[in-house]
């Protein structure tokens, strides 16, 4: 379990089916998701991510929770080979949980975890360009625009936008030490 200051990062249990999937199927929230996250999201959706969620060791998938509730999830894909020591950076949270700063502080909480537990020294997020709700909590979190790929991700309706790429280092400054 991992504490954050306003919510809490914490191993998937079997009981999270039901707010899993009434979170996930939610068009706005998979809006810029890739295409890897189903739409819909249903119950089978669910009961696949936390047969894998659940055998996580070391835990890599949290689920995100904020006043007791299920508010979303967040996690880290480790790397390997030449990337070793690095990994992908990714997170949803459910739409009512949006605009109280829940996410900021789930990548912050995930990131001190990454570069002390884990050892890691590079984390890395792309983003659809459009979904500036989200490239707002990678930079509250640290994280810093590296570069824009043209023409990378193709939104659910089909359009074709351009994905930015994000990346913390373990030897960045803590925003948390730096805004308090």
């Amino acid at each position: 379990m991992l504490q954050g200051t306003i919510c809490t990062l914490r191993p998937y249990r079997a009981g999270d089916l039901e707010a899993l999937v009434e979170a996930a199927d939610d068009p706005e929230v998979t809006r810029w998701m890739t295409a890897g996250f189903p739409h819909p999201y249903t119950r089978t959706d669910g009961e696949r991510w936390l047969a894998i969620a659940l055998l996580d060791d070391p835990p890599n998938h949290f689920a995100i929770e904020a006043a007791g509730a299920f508010a979303g999830a967040i996690g880290i894909l480790p790397r390997s080979g030449e990337h070793h020591g690095s990994a992908i950076f990714g997170y949803w949270l459910g739409q009512r949980f949006w605009g109280r700063g829940i996410a900021t502080d789930a990548a912050r909480t995930l990131a001190r975890h990454a570069f002390g537990s884990r050892g890691l020294r590079r984390l890395e997020a792309s983003v659809f360009v459009p979904n500036v709700a989200s490239v707002r909590v990678l930079e509250k979190a640290g994280f810093s625009l590296e570069g824009r790929m043209r023409a990378s991700y193709v939104e659910r309706d089909g359009t074709v936008c351009d994905a930015l790429l994000y990346a913390r280092l373990a030897t960045d400054p803590d925003p948390d030490a730096i805004s308090g």
